[in-house]
């Protein structure tokens, strides 16, 4: 069983910038160093969305067209905790942010919630205009 509590989220004004961490415990000795990890965002009335993921050693990135080169996706595998750097904030991007852990392991990019099978609980950020 792993656990993954979010934090750091908050309500900002449109430009400003959050980083959201995401720390793992539990049974995370066999896991870490292996599996992507992935931060989904949910808006009111609408289905949770991919927003980026990163491999076991950080070498590769993913990120979904909206927050590209505006957001970044990082990890400290000594700490196991995933960050997400949130730059560049608009209104669109106020949702509640999960991350999550990949089912599987080898492939450089997971973008699907089937992809993932532990969750946090979110952290809401809210950016007003």
């Amino acid at each position: 069983q792993v656990e993954l509590v979010e934090s750091g989220g908050g309500l900002v004004q449109a430009g400003d910038s959050l980083r959201l961490s995401c720390a793992a415990s539990g049974r995370t000795a066999n896991v870490w160093n292996v599996h992507s990890m992935g931060w989904f965002r949910q808006a009111p009335g609408k289905e949770r969305e991919f927003v980026a993921s990163i491999n076991w050693n950080g070498a590769m990135t993913s990120y979904a067209d909206s927050v590209k080169d505006r957001f970044t996706i990082s990890r400290d595998n000594a700490k196991t905790t995933v960050y997400l750097q949130m730059n560049s904030l608009k209104p669109e991007d106020t949702a509640t942010y999960y991350c999550a852990k990949s089912r599987q392991y080898g492939r450089t990019d997971y973008r699907t919630i089937e992809d993932y099978d532990y969750w946090g609980q979110g952290t809401q950020v809210t950016v007003s205009s």
